[in-house]
């Protein structure tokens, strides 16, 4: 098991989700000039979609930066 594999996939998965939201929010009343017919985005959804995103890529960020650690401790013990 590779932690920093498992971080940067961690990572990658928010940037896609954050992505997503901004297309979604970005893409709001683009569809009609009248703005008829336009489908509406849930805002409060779309912010914890934000949030979640955003609190996901911290913990990954962190979780690298716990594995660079070991990995220079590990380092340092075999030197």
């Amino acid at each position: 098991m590779d932690i920093s594999a498992n971080a940067l996939q961690g990572l990658q998965q928010a940037e896609v989700q954050l992505q997503r939201v901004a297309a979604k929010l970005a893409s709001f009343g683009a569809s009609s000039p009248d703005r008829a017919n336009v489908d509406t985005v849930d805002l409060s959804a779309e912010m914890v979609a934000l949030m979640s995103a955003k609190n996901q890529a911290s913990v990954d960020l962190k979780t690298l930066n716990t594995a660079t650690e070991i990995q220079k401790s590990i380092i340092d013990i075999m030197a």
